[in-house]
C-alpha cells in the first residue's frame, strides 16, 4: 500500500514537530519514514497510518533525529568548507593571482614600517566592523528568501548566516599580536614580516569569499547541491 499525499505532507509536518527545521532534511526523512511505513504495511497491514509511523519512528532511538540533524550538520559543514576551497583556489589563477600578489606586497611593506602594529590592527577591527554590518544584511537575505517560500536550506543557512559570525574567522591571537610586537618603533623582521602579510593576504581573501563570493553564487549553489531545489 502507497502513502498518500495527504500523508506524505503528515510526515513533513510531523519532522517540523520533531524539531527538523531544513526543507532538504525533511524531504530525507519523509522519504526513509513512507518507505519504511509501507515496508511495516507489507507486514502488518491492519496497522493504521499513524502506527506504522510511531513503529518506524521509533527505530530512530530515544533521541528522536536529533543524531541524524547533527550528522547532516556536520556533514554539510566539511562540503561547505569545500566549496570555500574550491573558491580559494581560483585566487592562485589568473587574474586574480596578480591581485593576490599586490596584495601580498602591500602588506608585507606595511609589516616593514614602524607602523606596522597599529596598521594591521586596524585592518583586523575594520575586517570585524564590515563582517558584523555585512552579516546583518546577509541575515535579512535569508529572512527574506523563507519568507518568499517558505523553506530552509541548510546549506544556504550556513552561506548566509557564517556572514554574521565570520569575523570569528580571526583567531584569538591575531587580536593579541601586538603584545607580540614589542621591538619600539622597529619594523618587524624579513621572518614576521613574511608570515604577517600572508595571513593578513589569506584574511582578507577568505573574507571576501565568505561575505561576498558565497552569497552572490548561493542560488548557483543550491542547484548544485540540491536536484529538489529547482522545483521550489
Amino acid at each position: 500500500m502507497k502513502l498518500t499525499k495527504e500523508q506524505i505532507q503528515n510526515l513533513y509536518k510531523f519532522t517540523r514537530q520533531h524539531y527538523v527545521e531544513h526543507y532538504d532534511l525533511q524531504t530525507e526523512l519523509v522519504d526513509h519514514l513512507a518507505n519504511d511505513i509501507e515496508k511495516i504495511w507489507e507486514e502488518q497491514p491492519t496497522l493504521s497510518f499513524e502506527q506504522a509511523k510511531t513503529i518506524s519512528f521509533k527505530k530512530f532511538g530515544v533521541f528522536g533525529f536529533m543524531d541524524v540533524i547533527a550528522a547532516r550538520q556536520k556533514a554539510m559543514s566539511k562540503k561547505y568548507w569545500k566549496i570555500i576551497g574550491r573558491f580559494i583556489k581560483q585566487w592562485f589563477q589568473l587574474p586574480k593571482i596578480i591581485l593576490t600578489a599586490l596584495l601580498f606586497i602591500s602588506f608585507y611593506t606595511v609589516c616593514k614600517t614602524t607602523f606596522a602594529t597599529n596598521i594591521l590592527l586596524i585592518v583586523l577591527i575594520i575586517l570585524v566592523l564590515y563582517a558584523f554590518y555585512k552579516g546583518i544584511l546577509l541575515n535579512k537575505t535569508l529572512k527574506r528568501n523563507f519568507n518568499q517560500n517558505g523553506k530552509k536550506w541548510m546549506l544556504e543557512e550556513m552561506i548566509f548566516k557564517t556572514g554574521m559570525g565570520s569575523f570569528m574567522l580571526i583567531p584569538v591571537n591575531f587580536l593579541n599580536f601586538i603584545n607580540i610586537f614589542h621591538k619600539d618603533n622597529l619594523g618587524l623582521s624579513n621572518v614576521e614580516a613574511l608570515v604577517y602579510a600572508t595571513l593578513f593576504t589569506f584574511l582578507i581573501m577568505l573574507f571576501y569569499i565568505v561575505l561576498e563570493v558565497l552569497p552572490k553564487k548561493a542560488e548557483e549553489l543550491l542547484l548544485e547541491n540540491y536536484p529538489e531545489y529547482k522545483l521550489v
